[in-house]
């Protein structure tokens, strides 16, 4: 396994890069994410990378963050259907941050946008990654105070996710308390407290 390149940035495109180390080049694949981070041309740097043996070819798929590539991971091992070309799609056509959000509000149309990404493979990603990046990115949501009713909802759904309740039904029994109520009139607790009445 190779883990990561250190070395001189021979070239680069926004799919891919030629980096030298030590005289060798090595062609990395690379989503547009990455290549906006790129250092310029003749820099050292350092890229992650993940290498993918196939019977017809050895691929490197290189990240410049380490959030990128884990998301790439996530994807390519635990969606049915979805390979390195595919992730690299979901990687050049929306940030880490915006993956997990969708993911965890269950959003398939935001997914769907995503060049070559079907609605079918976007409800399979949401429900094989929902218990793997849902909780953690939604505990994320709710501390970046991105509003009042975004970390009501976020902080609702966690306390019922605490209790063993699914992601899903979670949210789909808070969304249905604030389409009937004024979310300013309601709190979190009182939110988690209808909701409970309303999954029992």
């Amino acid at each position: 396994m190779i883990s990561f390149l250190d070395g001189e940035l021979v070239e680069a495109l926004p799919t891919q890069v030629v980096i030298s180390v030590q005289g060798v080049g090595y062609l990395v694949q690379i989503p547009l994410s990455s290549f906006e981070r790129l250092p310029a041309l003749g820099a050292r740097f350092k890229l992650l990378t993940h290498f993918v043996a196939r019977e017809d070819a050895h691929l490197l798929f290189g990240f410049v963050t380490a959030a990128e590539r884990d998301l790439f991971r996530l994807l390519i091992q635990h969606v049915t259907g979805v390979g390195p070309k595919l992730a690299l799609a979901v990687l050049s056509g929306m940030s880490v941050g915006q993956f997990k959000t969708a993911v965890v509000n269950g959003d398939i149309n935001v997914l769907s946008k995503v060049s070559g990404l079907g609605r079918k493979t976007a409800e399979r990603i949401i429900l094989e990654l929902k218990d793997k990046v849902g909780v953690a990115a939604a505990w994320e949501m709710a501390a970046s105070g991105r509003n009042d009713h975004q970390t009501k909802v976020n902080d609702a759904v966690l306390a019922l996710l605490s209790l063993g309740f699914k992601q899903l039904e979670a949210q789909k029994a808070v969304r249905e308390i604030l389409s009937q109520a004024k979310t300013a009139e309601i709190d979190t607790e009182e939110l988690v407290r209808r909701a409970l009445k309303l999954l029992a």
